[in-house]
């Protein structure tokens, strides 16, 4: 299984959700989606967004559970 990670490197790192579609200019409900791991079609832009504003790689918003 496939679990985002969006949550716990916002709450690591003291960004809110608002500041993180402010800074993707995506919208909010889309975040907070990702944020509450409620994805089940993962959009590559999207993704490609949240690293760019984090300065983060891929693999620090997924991770892969057996």
């Amino acid at each position: 299984m496939i679990r985002l990670t969006v949550d716990k490197y916002l709450d690591k790192h003291g960004i809110t959700r608002y500041e993180l579609a402010k800074r993707t200019g995506i919208r909010f409900q889309i975040i907070d989606n990702y944020y509450k791991n409620k994805v089940v079609r993962y959009d590559s832009e999207v993704l490609n967004k949240i690293c760019t504003a984090l300065a983060c790689d891929v693999s620090d918003l997924i991770e892969y559970c057996n």
